[in-house]
């Protein structure tokens, strides 16, 4: 056979693969549109649905008839289209991560199928999580802190121009003037963002599984995750101490929770190895363990 049949034949794998990748992309980016165009017929339903916590607060601080405007001619339109693109992404991400589990799979072994499949499961149920929580619980604390501030401080200054709350009729009257897209950044930002934080069990049990991280080495830097998490929430939540320690809270929680994961993955793969003879006692094990994380002197 000469040298260019070689090619030839090597060159074959690589265009059913990339065949099969093209056919896999397809069928996730239809299933996206579908689930776009779906949840945009309900556009104005969803919206209402994550108006809900602005539109509470309104009603608590004295406003019975809450109001939120527009003020641009398309500016209605896209609102709905950008719900429409984060619905369709979460409505469609089973489907996406089916194909990616049908494009993987014959690569995998079956114990590496059995471990990454309940991966593809856990992860959109911990964003749904992870969304319900920041809709229910972390928007309305939000919103309660910015216009119950902006209603405080409306009040004070009326107290300190004539001496009693009753001179509030007086002067400048504050009035909140919500524009819809700006109202719902806060809520789109805080389903994303604690959606995303809620996969950090995912992604390091993931790693450890990969042998990428281990649950000593994951205790050894919790002073430095502690820090990274203070970070994480003071850019992704408004400047609420409230807010954002619940997020450091729930995050915190859950780097726990993957240490605790890891350690699970590292006692199984060590019942594995022992069942197969690798190592017989605890001394092995132990040295087994070192290996693995990087601590054996022979190999430095």
């Amino acid at each position: 056979m000469s040298h260019a049949d070689d090619i030839e034949d090597s060159s074959a794998p690589l265009i059913e693969h990339l065949a099969e990748l093209r056919t896999r992309l397809i069928r996730s980016v239809l299933a996206f549109v579908v689930a776009m165009i779906f949840c945009f017929s309900f556009g104005s339903a969803i919206l209402d649905f994550l108006l809900i916590p602005i539109e509470q607060t309104m009603r608590d601080l004295g406003n019975p008839n809450p109001v939120m405007q527009y003020t641009a001619p398309q500016e209605y339109f896209f609102t709905l289209v950008r719900i429409s693109m984060v619905g369709g992404l979460a409505i469609s991400f089973p489907v996406i991560a089916y194909q990616l589990w049908r494009f993987v799979a014959p690569g995998l072994y079956k114990n590496e199928k059995s471990a990454f499949l309940p991966f593809l499961i856990a992860s959109p149920a911990l964003f749904m999580l992870g969304a319900a929580f920041a809709q229910y619980v972390v928007v309305p604390l939000a919103m309660k802190f910015f216009l119950g501030f902006a209603d405080a401080a409306s009040i004070l200054s009326a107290i300190v121009q004539d001496g009693s709350i009753e001179g509030a009729s007086e002067g400048i009257d504050i009035v909140f003037q919500g524009k819809v897209n700006e109202s719902l950044d806060i809520t789109l930002k805080m389903i994303v963002a604690f959606g995303l934080c809620f996969q950090l069990p995912v992604l390091l049990t993931l790693m450890g599984k990969a042998g990428l991280v281990t649950a000593e080495g994951l205790a050894n830097v919790r002073k430095y995750a502690v820090v990274g998490i203070l970070v994480v929430a003071a850019l992704v939540t408004p400047p609420d101490v409230v807010t954002q320690l619940i997020l450091f809270v729930v995050v915190f929680g859950l780097y726990e929770i993957s240490i605790w994961l890891v350690r699970g993955v590292e006692r199984r793969r060590n019942q594995r190895l022992r069942e197969e003879g690798y190592f017989d006692d605890e001394e092995d094990e132990e040295g087994l363990d070192d290996i693995l994380n990087g601590d054996d002197e022979d190999l430095k």
